[in-house]
């Protein structure tokens, strides 16, 4: 018998809690969220529309953007309408391949936002620090190159992680206290002695999130020291105006995450890790849009020359 055919013989299935403590509050709370998740969704949609069809945007950090919202489409597909049917029962019956690959699927995705995040800030560096090098640096082959990492890197590691985690001996319970596989939630589930592959699932982690953000900084500290060194105030604002969009979306996004994954097993808070889940996979998302493109003059350009068109 297979490991993984042993480890879950009380079981084929895992129980997702949800929200079964709120019962009063159920009902709001789904209208809420179907409202933020449908917004979520129109606001990555016509990002990635008008970096697609505007002539004016097709630049590196454009080709960028409409990926990360692409993967910020996906990423909230995978776990939101699941939380949402959630709200509408007292639990939800998840089968163990289903958790296994809701679970893959969230970390490659998260796992490959944090990457592309990274080729976000390369791209913001060359400009920023090397602007006279820029076109011949950061070159179309280049992205697509970067781009290809960040979602090989993403996917690989997450089933390395995943297979890790589903071969763990789970017998404590079946009922996983979360509104989708987390990590943490599914973690603690185990009952045996998981130190080691607790450090191993560690490292990895480390490898999707820490080392990404130290890098990231890193390179946001020469961001800095280079707009310091502009002697014109208009042209420091209008600089740092255009990495100030991606530095928020990326302390938003490592910061929650960091926070969630960083911690060891013995950590785990469910009522607490739920809540920030919940703030990572709803509002955040919701607010990108509004963060990186809606307060960009090309992007609200673009989308008034779109606009102006459909009503020709």
């Amino acid at each position: 018998m297979r490991p993984w055919q042993k480890n879950h013989t009380f079981s084929s299935e895992f129980i997702i809690l949800g929200f079964g403590d709120l019962a009063e509050v159920k009902i709001l709370f789904f209208g809420l969220f179907l409202i933020m998740h449908l917004v979520t969704l129109a606001g990555h949609t016509a990002v990635v529309l008008i970096t697609l069809t505007d002539s004016f945007l097709q630049t590196p950090m454009y080709f960028f953007l409409w990926n990360l919202s692409t993967i910020e489409i996906c990423y909230t597909l995978v776990i939101v309408p699941n939380m949402l049917a959630n709200f509408l029962s007292r639990s939800q019956h998840m089968p163990f391949l289903g958790c296994a690959l809701q679970m893959h699927l969230f970390i490659a995705l998260g796992g490959a936002e944090c990457f592309l995040l990274l080729a976000m800030a390369h791209d913001r560096f060359v400009a920023t620090c090397s602007p006279l090098h820029y076109t011949l640096t950061i070159t179309r082959a280049l992205c697509l190159q970067l781009l290809t990492l960040a979602c090989l890197g993403g996917f690989a590691l997450s089933l390395t992680l995943t297979v890790l985690i589903f071969l763990l001996p789970f017998c404590r319970s079946d009922e996983i206290n979360h509104f989708f596989c987390d990590i943490p939630a599914v973690l603690f589930l185990a009952c045996s002695d998981t130190r080691a592959k607790e450090v191993a699932v560690f490292l990895i982690c480390m490898l999707i999130l820490l080392v990404p953000f130290l890098l990231l900084l890193l390179s946001y500290g020469f961001i800095i020291a280079a707009i310091l060194m502009i002697h014109s105030a208009e042209g420091r604002s209008k600089t740092f105006s255009t990495c100030a969009g991606h530095l928020l979306v990326s302390l938003l996004h490592y910061g929650c995450v960091i926070f969630i994954y960083s911690r060891p097993k013995s950590c785990y808070t469910p009522k607490q890790d739920k809540i920030v889940s919940l703030v990572y996979t709803n509002v955040t998302s919701m607010l990108y849009p509004m963060i990186y493109s809606l307060r960009n003059k090309e992007v609200k350009g673009a989308l008034r020359r779109l606009l102006e068109s459909r009503s020709c």
